[in-house]
C-alpha cells in the first residue's frame, strides 16, 4: 500500500491530494444519496425532487472553492455544490422529507432549494423552481457588490456571485436580460452552466442551434471557458481559473460544463420512461467512476477507496434513518412570515409645516426620492429613461442623476423583466433598490420575477430573506393615452401575495408613503395615477398639497376618511361611505356636492395590506357601501371587496354595496370620447350613488 507521501508525489501537482479525496468522499455521498432515494421511495418519493448524480464533479469543483464572503444562486440539481460547501446529507434530507428542522425553508419548498444566511457559508439568497429565473436576482447581487464597492460601503472586497444554470434554460428571455446587464456594467458573477443535453424529455439538438458557450459569444465582454464538467480534474481547475478571474477583473464569465445525467429528471419523470441507448452511453461517462480510476491511476488503492465508500454508505443511512425520525413542522405556524415586520407602524414627521409651499403629487415623489438617496447611501435608482439626459418621461426623476452621479441614478435597457427582478439580489446584498416601469401597461415582462422572486421568497425562506424593493409604477388614464399609456393593473397585483400594493392620491401622502414603502423590508408596488401628478384634470386641484417635511412617514394599510358626513344625516339613516383609491377620490367629491352631509368619501391609500377595520367601522355607521374603481369591474379588486363587504358585514347594510367601474373591455381607447365612454366619471358616480341612497 502506498504511503500518503509516495501517493501525493504520484498525483498532479495542481490539485492537492486532500482536496481529491474530500471530492472522492462528497462525490461518493451525492451517488449514494440518490440511491437510497430510489431505494426507499415510499419516503422518499413522497415529494418531487431532483438529484446532482451525474453533475457532481462540476459541482463540487465550485462548492470547494467558494469563500463566506460570496453568493451563490443554484438550480434545483445543485445538491453537490451544497455538500461541497459544507452542508450535511441530513440537513439535505430534511428538506427533501419537507420537515420541521429543513434549514432552508421549514419544510416549506422543494428539495434542492436553499436559502442560508450562516457564518462561514456564502450566502444563498431564494431563488425558484422556474428554469433561469435566478439569473436576474443573481446579476442583481452582482450589481449590489459591484455598487455598493464602488461607493466604500463594503468591508468585503472581491466577493464573487456565481449563478448555476442548467443549459436547456439558457434559451429563456430573462437569461439574456441578466447576460445583457452584467455585461453592461462589468459585473463580478459567474454563470455555470451544466450541459446535460436533456431539457426533461428534449433533447439538445431539439431545443436550440447552439450550446451556452457558442451563445455567450454574442454577449461582448463576457469571457467563456468550456469544461469536462464530468471529469473533476479539468472541472476544479477550469472553475479556480474562473473564480479567480472574476474576483481579481471584477467581469463576468460563463463556464460551459458538459456531463452526464445519471438520475432522472425529477423524481416525477423517470429516467427509464424515454432513455434508452442514450443512458447506457451517459453512465459510460460517471464522474465518480473516472475520478475513481484517476485516484487509483495516481496512487491511491482499492482498500482506501472501499474504506470511503464503506464510510459514506454507513454515514447516508444513518442521515436517512435521523431525518426520517426528525419532527414535522408544526402546523399552526404554516402561514408565518409572509412578510417581514416593518419599522414603520405610526405617522411621523409633519404632514403640514408652517412654512411649506405647496407641492403636485409628481415633485412630492422627486423630492421624498431626492431626500432617501441623500440619507441613504445604499439606495440606488433606476428604470427606463430615469437617467441625467431625461430625468424620467414625468421628470419624476429630474436632476437626480446630477445630484447624486450615474452610478446610483441611472437608465436601464427595456428590460423589465431585470428591473424587477434584480431587486432581489440587490436586497440580499444589503443595496436599497427604488426603481420605475415606465407605464403599467409594460409591466408583464417583469410579473415572472414579481411572482416567482419576489413574493414568495421571505415565506420561502421562513423569514430569511425579505425581498426589500420599491417598484414605482405609474397608472391610468388621464385624456388619449391609448391603450398602451393608461391602463390600472392593481386588480392583478393584488392577487400575488407576499407584496404590498399602495396607491396615494394628493402629494403628501405620495411622500409619506413613498418614505414609507422604501424602508419597509419587503416588495412594495406604489401605483401613481398620472393624472394626478400635475392636478391637471379637472376637479383634481387638492392633489396638489402642502409639503410634508423631510421626516414625514405614513404607514402602510391606513386609510383615511378624506370627507365625513354630518352627524344629523348619519343619525337619519340618510348617508353612504364612498371607498375608493387614486382618481376614484375626486369622481366621489365632484359627484357628493349633490347630497350636503350625505357621503362619506374613505380613500384606501394603500390596498394591501388594506385597512380591514377602518372600512368595516364606516360600513356599521352608514349602512350603505359604494366602492369606486377606474378598472374594468368584472372580477375585480372592487367586487372583490364588494362581496367581502356584503357578506362579513351584511347584518350592518341597508343596501346591496354599489360598485361602479370602468366597462369590461380589454384596453382603454384612443380617442379622448371613446375614452370617456368607457371610463367612471362625476355623472357616472351622480347615477349609482342617487340609486344606492334612494334604495
Amino acid at each position: 500500500m502506498a504511503t500518503p507521501s509516495q501517493a501525493r508525489r504520484k498525483l498532479k501537482p495542481e490539485v492537492d491530494r486532500n482536496v481529491l479525496l474530500k471530492a472522492y468522499d462528497l462525490m461518493s455521498q451525492a451517488a449514494r444519496m440518490a440511491a437510497t432515494y430510489d431505494e426507499k421511495r415510499d419516503v422518499c418519493g413522497k415529494y418531487v425532487h431532483s438529484t446532482s448524480r451525474g453533475h457532481e464533479a462540476i459541482q463540487l469543483a465550485v462548492g470547494l472553492q467558494l469563500l463566506p464572503i460570496d453568493y451563490l444562486s443554484p438550480y434545483y440539481r445543485d445538491e453537490s455544490i451544497l455538500l461541497g460547501l459544507g452542508l450535511t446529507p441530513y440537513e439535505l434530507m430534511l428538506q427533501l422529507m419537507a420537515k420541521r428542522d429543513d434549514p432552508f425553508s421549514g419544510g416549506r419548498s422543494y428539495y434542492g432549494h436553499p436559502s442560508l444566511r450562516r457564518e462561514g457559508f456564502p450566502v444563498i439568497p431564494h431563488q425558484s423552481s422556474a428554469t433561469g429565473m435566478q439569473a436576474i436576482p443573481a446579476t442583481g447581487m452582482a450589481q449590489a457588490v459591484a455598487y455598493l464597492e464602488s461607493q466604500g460601503l463594503r468591508e468585503q472586497r472581491q466577493s464573487v456571485v456565481v449563478c448555476s444554470l442548467g443549459d436547456g434554460s439558457v434559451t429563456e428571455g430573462e437569461v439574456a436580460e441578466a447576460f445583457q446587464m452584467a455585461v453592461l456594467k462589468k459585473l463580478p458573477i459567474l454563470y455555470l452552466v451544466q450541459d446535460n443535453g436533456w431539457g426533461i424529455s428534449a433533447t439538445g439538438p431539439e431545443m436550440r442551434t447552439m450550446d451556452a458557450y457558442e451563445y455567450a459569444a454574442g454577449f461582448k465582454g463576457m469571457e467563456r471557458m468550456a469544461v469536462d464538467g464530468a471529469d473533476f480534474i479539468d472541472s476544479y481547475l477550469g472553475i479556480k481559473k474562473a473564480i479567480d478571474f472574476v474576483r481579481k477583473k471584477r467581469s463576468p464569465m460563463l463556464v460551459h460544463a458538459t456531463c452526464p445525467l445519471l438520475g432522472h429528471h425529477t423524481s416525477g419523470v423517470r429516467k427509464e420512461w424515454y432513455r434508452g441507448e442514450d443512458l447506457d452511453q451517459h453512465k459510460q461517462n460517471d464522474p465518480l467512476l473516472r475520478l475513481h480510476h484517476y485516484l487509483l491511476e495516481h496512487g491511491e488503492t482499492e482498500e482506501t477507496l472501499s474504506a470511503i465508500q464503506e464510510d459514506v454508505y454507513a454515514k447516508i443511512e444513518a442521515a436517512y434513518e435521523q431525518a426520517k425520525n426528525s419532527p414535522d413542522p408544526t402546523v399552526a405556524e404554516f402561514d408565518t412570515h409572509e412578510f417581514a415586520p416593518t419599522p414603520i407602524t405610526t405617522e411621523q414627521g409633519e404632514r403640514t409645516p408652517p412654512s411649506a409651499e405647496k407641492v403636485i403629487m409628481v415633485d412630492a415623489a422627486l423630492h421624498a426620492v431626492d431626500e432617501l438617496l441623500q440619507k441613504h447611501p445604499e439606495a440606488l435608482f433606476y428604470g427606463q429613461d430615469v437617467g441625467r439626459r431625461l430625468g424620467g418621461v414625468f421628470r419624476e426623476a429630474a436632476t437626480l442623476a446630477q445630484k447624486y452621479g450615474d452610478e446610483r441614478v441611472f437608465n436601464t435597457p427595456i428590460q423589465e423583466a431585470y428591473i424587477v427582478g434584480s431587486t432581489a439580489g440587490m436586497s440580499a446584498v444589503g443595496a436599497k433598490a427604488i426603481v420605475e416601469i415606465q407605464f403599467a401597461d409594460y409591466v408583464w415582462p417583469g410579473m415572472n420575477q414579481l411572482v416567482e422572486e419576489l413574493s414568495k421568497s421571505c415565506y420561502l425562506s421562513k423569514g430569511k430573506f425579505p425581498v426589500q424593493a420599491l417598484i414605482r409604477i405609474p397608472v391610468g388614464a388621464y385624456g388619449g393615452g391609448g391603450p398602451y399609456h393608461s391602463g390600472s393593473i392593481e386588480s392583478t397585483l393584488l392577487t400575488v401575495r407576499g407584496i404590498k400594493v399602495v396607491y396615494p392620491s394628493n402629494a403628501a401622502d405620495m411622500k409619506g408613503l413613498l418614505k414609507a414603502s422604501f424602508y419597509d423590508p419587503n416588495p412594495v408596488v406604489l401605483l401613481e395615477h398620472k393624472g394626478l401628478y400635475w392636478s391637471k384634470v379637472p376637479g383634481t386641484a387638492d392633489a396638489k398639497t402642502i409639503e410634508p417635511d423631510a421626516d414625514y412617514v405614513l404607514p402602510l394599510g391606513k386609510a383615511n376618511i378624506v370627507q365625513h358626513a354630518s352627524d344629523d344625516k348619519i343619525r337619519e339613516g340618510a348617508t353612504a361611505v364612498i371607498i375608493t383609491y387614486g382618481m376614484g377620490v375626486y369622481w366621489a367629491r365632484e359627484a357628493s356636492r349633490d347630497w350636503d352631509g350625505q357621503v362619506e368619501i374613505m380613500d384606501l391609500r394603500t390596498l394591501n395590506p388594506i385597512d380591514w377595520e377602518a372600512i368595516v367601522a364606516s360600513v356599521q355607521r352608514h349602512g350603505r357601501a359604494f366602492v369606486l374603481t377606474e378598472e374594468p369591474l368584472l372580477n375585480s379588486f372592487a367586487e372583490s371587496l364588494a362581496g367581502r363587504i356584503q357578506r362579513e358585514c351584511f347584518r350592518s347594510l341597508d343596501a346591496p354595496v354599489w360598485t361602479l367601474g370602468a366597462a369590461n373591455l380589454p384596453a382603454i381607447p384612443l380617442n379622448v370620447d371613446l375614452e370617456k365612454a368607457m371610463l367612471p366619471n362625476v355623472n357616472k358616480v351622480k347615477e349609482a350613488l342617487q340609486a344606492l341612497l334612494s334604495f
